[in-house]
């Protein structure tokens, strides 16, 4: 109960309304309950709402997409079953767009390119990894990618991901597949092992389920750690 209420306390809402709240998850949070039994963001922000609006009972959170519980970044929730099923269907149709920050490893051919592979996800060891075409379960995942800045001296390339598809681990291995994996991953990296994922989802755009406005949010790390590396970029 302290930890929920020291969490609660800490939780940065961006936007809310009567149909949707968007807040900044932060890292190393799951997304929803899991069998560690660590408070969650779906738990975290019904205590929110619970709070501020002294709501009796149990109050209603649809959660209509998922971070990785090492990832932070913005998320959205919906209030009413309305706004969670108008939600989910945006992220069907592909409306719900996710853009990400990431430091990988290495120095991209391209500033700018396009990722295209078929992932297969391992439920034993919740991993997933990359395998041919028409491989049984497999699913295609694409990305876009921007190189944002390379420093040449540590050798890492900061970049800019719009995800086309949601898979699961999806940038992540996707990047490592491509020689360049993200500094800090400890399940598909090499590159800074022990230390914080760099892998962030700064930006968020969706049609409000109701009034139908093209939303956008947006936020960034603390220019802490490997996020260093993002404090003389203008254009994020």
């Amino acid at each position: 109960m302290e930890q929920r209420r020291n969490e609660m306390q800490k939780l940065n809402v961006i936007y809310e309304d009567n149909h949707i709240i968007v807040v900044e998850k932060p890292v190393n949070i799951p997304s929803q309950g899991d069998k560690t039994g660590d408070i969650d963001m779906l738990t975290l922000v019904k205590a929110y709402i619970k709070e501020k609006y002294n709501k009796p009972g149990e109050v209603y959170l649809g959660l209509v997409h998922r971070l990785d519980r090492p990832v932070g970044g913005v998320m959205v929730f919906a209030r009413t079953s309305k706004a969670a099923a108008r939600l989910s269907e945006q992220v069907r149709n592909k409306d719900f767009k996710k853009k990400y920050l990431v430091i990988a490893d290495g120095k991209f051919e391209k500033d700018k390119g396009t990722l295209e592979d078929y992932l297969l996800k391992n439920e034993k060891t919740n991993t997933s990894k990359v395998v041919k075409e028409g491989t049984k379960n497999a699913k295609l995942a694409i990305l876009d990618y921007e190189v944002l800045k390379y420093n040449e001296e540590i050798n890492l390339s900061v970049v800019k991901v719009n995800l086309h598809t949601g898979r699961h681990h999806q940038i992540r291995v996707q990047m490592a597949n491509a020689w360049h994996s993200i500094c800090g991953d400890q399940k598909y990296g090499t590159r800074g092992r022990g230390k914080q994922i760099c892998l962030w989802a700064y930006e968020l755009t969706i049609l409000h389920p109701i009034t139908k406005e093209e939303m956008t949010f947006k936020v960034l790390p603390e220019f802490i750690g490997g996020w260093k590396q993002l404090e003389d970029i203008s254009n994020l």
